[in-house]
């Protein structure tokens, strides 16, 4: 789903695109794509799969994606995965990733919605163990059915935030005793920084270049 937008500098400007020109679109010159001159690179892009990365916590925008749906006054999802890359969220639905007939995980409901987002934390394969114990345990309360679920007070970023802190994994379980804390730390620089991709992608798809000073 990347894009692959580049960017490359040249007479003083630096330029983004997705196709690197024949020309430079400032100065008309003909560019060498073999000049070391040149140094193109591929902008990184911010978002991830969370099927590909277990045992995190990722966001995305409530309804649609990042690059063609979310503006800063839009929603946000957020989730985690177990051991396997299963999303395990909260919703109006109740809890999703896990089956409470049989106390397993479930694929079921996860869908392609998780395959642009924001990967805000990530623990190493050696939390396995506990990560999925203390995942499993939780979203099998009552406390996390549809029934329970409100929009303002008890909601998928409730749910995120009492997992943290249940895993009691230093830090970060400090934070998430403060939503606001917690959104300052991690939240907001990811979404800032995915923020200033999407405006660019979507200069890009109105224009060929996206020109910028030095």
């Amino acid at each position: 789903m990347d894009p692959g937008i580049l960017c490359f500098h040249h007479c003083e400007h630096k330029v983004f695109c997705t196709i690197i020109p024949e020309q430079c679109p400032v100065c008309k010159q003909t560019l060498d794509r073999y000049d070391y001159n040149l140094l193109p690179f591929r902008v990184p892009y911010p978002f991830v799969k969370a099927s590909q990365h277990p045992r995190a916590i990722v966001m995305k925008p409530t309804h649609g994606d990042f690059l063609n749906d979310y503006y800063n006054s839009k929603d946000l999802h957020i989730g985690v995965t177990n051991s396997l890359g299963f999303v395990v969220e909260f919703s109006e639905d109740g809890i999703k990733g896990v089956d409470p007939a049989s106390r397993k995980w479930s694929s079921i409901g996860c869908s392609i919605d998780w395959d642009q987002c924001l990967l805000l934390e990530q623990f190493d394969e050696l939390w396995n163990e506990i990560w999925d114990g203390v995942l499993l345990k939780m979203s099998l309360t009552p406390l996390w059915e549809a029934d329970q679920y409100n929009e303002e007070r008890h909601n998928c970023f409730t749910f995120v935030l009492a997992f943290l802190r249940a895993l009691d994994c230093g830090e970060l379980s400090e934070k998430a005793e403060d939503p606001k804390l917690f959104c300052k730390q991690y939240v907001v620089p990811r979404t800032s920084a995915a923020g200033k991709y999407i405006s660019l992608y979507r200069q890009l798809k109105r224009q060929s270049y996206f020109i910028q000073n030095q």
